[in-house]
């Protein structure tokens, strides 16, 4: 069974964006000071701005989640710790992920992408600790073959030409 993979957003909607307005806020301006600008476009703008950054933050968990979900052949078994397992069904219950197991999948992928530096060092230290052991080898071989002495051909010390 292949998972579902949720589609990213591709674009946040431009015309039906609700006005969001902060009560309290709104209601000490009014107590305070009049409002001065009857134009609601200008109002709006900051929560219509808001709104628009959240779409695109929830087109880029679908997008990492996406790319994090697919060709999920490996099975890995893990324990966590609690805060972990909060997370994961954190996620879980926020509709971002189906399972503990997407949820896992996704922030592993989220973690190699932010430490990709660090990855990149770690494959080349250990590229190099291969050649060394490669090396190591040789060197062992080749001294092994120089110490062994050669094999008894005529172990009886018969000579053959008697």
């Amino acid at each position: 069974m292949e998972p579902d993979i949720i589609q990213p957003v591709s674009e946040a909607p431009q015309e039906e964006i609700p006005e969001i307005v902060d009560v309290e806020a709104h209601d000490s301006q009014t107590e305070e000071q009049p409002q001065t600008s009857s134009n609601p476009a200008s109002k709006s703008k900051p929560a219509k701005s808001a709104l628009q950054d959240a779409w695109k933050q929830v087109e880029t968990i679908g997008q990492a989640l996406n790319n994090a979900l697919q060709e999920r052949a490996n099975v890995v078994m893990v324990r966590v710790n609690d805060e972990a397992l909060k997370h994961l069904d954190m996620m879980v219950d926020a509709d971002i992920t189906k399972s503990r197991s997407e949820s896992a999948a996704f922030l592993i992928n989220e973690g190699i992408k932010a430490n990709e530096a660090l990855f990149n060092r770690m494959r080349e230290i250990t590229e190099q600790i291969a050649q060394l052991k490669e090396q190591l080898r040789s060197v062992v071989k080749v001294e092994s073959e120089e110490a062994s002495p050669e094999p008894d051909t005529n172990p009886e010390g018969v000579n053959p030409a008697e």
